[in-house]
């Protein structure tokens, strides 16, 4: 572990000697990269730091201790070491989980898109709910949330909704939420009281630089229309939305939340260099032997992975075993119950495989 904190070490110092330098300043791409390296580094070294500290400390309090004859100062100095003693396992625990591998795409913004699936109106209005608890706990870690596109139905619900999640460590705190969504409970139009079972899909995507994935404009058939509202009525007078077709896989992305069709089209552009890069790294993972073994499920938007009853205001965690009676808490947007355990669980498994870098 020394030698790699070691090396880590002076990397680092290379780092802010190659940011200082004006030629790699101008690099935007060659910066911005180094920048993101410096960042993730930096708790790393600092930690590193004060372990040496600590362990330095020690060395000298042991030494004092066999030196001193006064009987107050000895008292004194053993009790610092036993603090040290304490300490310094814990510091190299810590350091040896910065250590982890950590996720490629860590400290990337997301792309969300949440799809209603079987249940008709009732898994619609459970997207409304999804997004709205995304939102919500969006506010509390201080992110930034813009609306790519939107399919409402008349009563309120969403028939999907893809949106842009920006700000400090949203991958790492979003990623597991890709999957399939149950929610069992008793609609509203249920006369009999009979719960009903819908699931929504929610796939989580790192926003893709325009370095991740190459696309060429003789790929992309571009369609303009008007925006429509509930029930299909216009609600523009202009040509404003767009759809953007990706002939060689056939993917398709839809926009008409803004007025502008430049910004509709910006916005699409993005989903999809999102849904490509998500191609490839599913294309990638499926060439390799078998998954890490820390992964928290596969990450398949189509993989079970909760279920919401409000009857009995659970929630399951299929994956970890998680079962918490706070439901209503959860969607108001406090997922930090839900997410602390599975990324404890991934730590852990990361632990276990003894495969730190």
């Amino acid at each position: 572990m020394l030698e790699k904190l070691k090396a880590l070490e002076s990397r680092f110092k290379k780092i802010e000697q190659e940011m200082s330098d004006p030629d790699i300043i101008k690099d935007q791409t060659r910066f911005r990269d180094l920048n993101r390296e410096h960042s993730r580094l930096s708790p790393v070294i600092e930690s590193f730091a004060e372990y040496k500290k600590a362990v330095s400390e020690l060395a000298d309090t042991k030494k004092m201790l066999e030196d001193e004859r006064d009987s107050d100062m000895r008292e004194m100095l053993a009790a610092e070491k036993r603090d040290l003693e304490e300490k310094i396992p814990r510091m190299e625990q810590n350091l040896t989980i910065m250590l982890l591998p950590k996720d490629p795409h860590s400290g990337k913004n997301v792309i969300i898109e949440i799809r209603a699936g079987t249940g008709g109106e009732e898994a619609a209005l459970f997207v409304s709910d999804l997004y709205r608890m995304y939102t919500r706990y969006a506010d509390l870690k201080k992110w930034k949330i813009e609306i790519m596109d939107q399919n409402q139905t008349e009563i309120g619900g969403l028939k999907e909704v893809t949106f842009l999640v920006s700000g400090a460590d949203v991958y790492d705190e979003l990623k597991y939420e890709s999957g399939a969504h149950r929610v069992q409970r008793v609609p509203e139009t249920e006369s009999g009281g009979r719960i009903h079972t819908s699931a929504v899909t929610v796939a989580v995507m790192p926003e893709a630089e325009d370095t991740d994935v190459e696309i060429r404009q003789e790929d992309l058939r571009v369609d303009v229309y008007r925006a429509s509202g509930h029930g299909g009525q216009s609600v523009n007078t202009t040509d404003s939305a767009v759809r953007i077709t990706h002939v060689p896989t056939g993917l398709i992305v839809t926009c008409q939340d803004e007025k502008s069709q430049l910004k509709n089209k910006q916005k699409a552009m993005k989903v999809l260099r999102a849904r490509l890069f998500e191609l490839e790294e599913q294309r990638r993972q499926s060439e390799q032997s078998q998954m890490r073994k820390s992964q928290v499920g596969s990450g398949d938007r189509s993989e079970r992975i909760r279920t919401y009853n409000f009857p009995q205001s659970r929630l399951t965690d299929h994956r970890i075993g998680l079962t918490l009676y706070s439901l209503e808490s959860v969607l108001e947007g406090e997922l930090e119950p839900v997410i602390v355990p599975l990324k404890e669980y991934e730590i852990e498994q990361l632990l276990k495989s003894n495969d730190t870098v």
